[in-house]
């Protein structure tokens, strides 16, 4: 199985190196790596370059400068090196980060899922973090769900769920929408994905209104919304909080901010995660 790889990267000259050079040491070698600079003032073009320069399976794209939007800015750039690929030549399309370590044997052990379970869609490992000088468990989500920076499709998977989309909350609604199609997100836990930096450590945007955009942009119903928002104040303990999710969701709604899913997506999104608080909350 071939792999189509892209990378967005915007100011990554520190960790792009860890990135690629995990890849070169793959055992599964059938790929080809896309990394997109996205307009990056550093040194990560050079960076690039060294790789671009001496094996074939890497090439690049630059990019102008644009705005740090969190979800949509990666999957533009991501999107914006998709173009550039007949993906027809591919088996797995990939979405990784510029700042993961990949184990030598993850493409082989991908590969081999994909192969033995024609019913799997996405695939991925587990993301790792560096505390006290140890690799531990990001534990940012649950283990069944695959992040964003190590997301692996079949490529049928891919075409018929639309792609990834340029919004916050993607790597969420790509996990409905292509169960709902009948496929398989399947988390490898043997996989262990070293992350260096943490996610969301150059946002600008306030946690409330971060929580009230993505519960926006991911087509959560009022009631849905309320209720996400009612759950995150709890774990920070703040009624405050909750008014600022909530005020951050209504101002998006009022300003009728355009939407990347269908009016049937978000009823599919929106069902999935009723079904899901049945199961938790109500115990039904």
């Amino acid at each position: 199985m071939k792999f189509l790889i892209i990378i967005p990267a915007h100011n990554e000259e520190n960790n792009l190196p860890f990135t690629l050079g995990s890849l070169l040491r793959q055992s599964h070698a059938d790929f080809k790596a896309v990394v997109v600079n996205d307009g990056s003032t550093d040194a990560t073009s050079e960076v690039i370059g060294r790789y671009t320069g001496t094996d074939s399976r890497f090439t690049a794209i630059h990019l102008g400068k644009s705005a740090h939007q969190p979800g949509s800015k990666v999957v533009n750039a991501f999107n914006n090196g998709l173009h550039t690929q007949d993906i027809d030549e591919f088996d797995i399309i990939c979405k990784f980060d510029a700042d993961i370590i990949l184990p030598e044997n993850y493409l082989k052990t991908v590969t081999k899922a994909f192969q033995e379970h024609p019913e799997y869609g996405l695939v991925g490992g587990l993301l790792y973090v560096e505390k006290g000088g140890q690799w531990v468990y990001e534990g940012n989500s649950n283990k069944h769900h695959v992040r964003g920076p190590m997301k692996a499709y079949r490529k049928e998977c891919f075409i018929q769920m639309k792609g990834i989309r340029e919004t916050l909350g993607w790597d969420n609604i790509d996990a409905i929408l292509l169960e709902n199609l009948g496929w398989k997100e399947v988390v490898l836990p043997e996989l262990h994905v070293r992350l260096i930096k943490v996610k969301g450590a150059d946002y600008t945007i306030r946690p409330a209104d971060y929580y009230g955009r993505y519960f926006y942009f991911l087509g959560l119903n009022r009631f849905l919304a309320y209720i996400a928002a009612s759950k995150e104040a709890m774990k920070s303990r703040s009624a405050g909080f909750f008014t600022d999710i909530i005020k951050s969701y209504e101002g998006c709604r009022s300003k009728k901010l355009e939407l990347k899913i269908s009016k049937e997506e978000r009823k599919i999104i929106n069902r999935q995660r009723w079904n899901m608080l049945k199961k938790k909350w109500l115990k039904m």
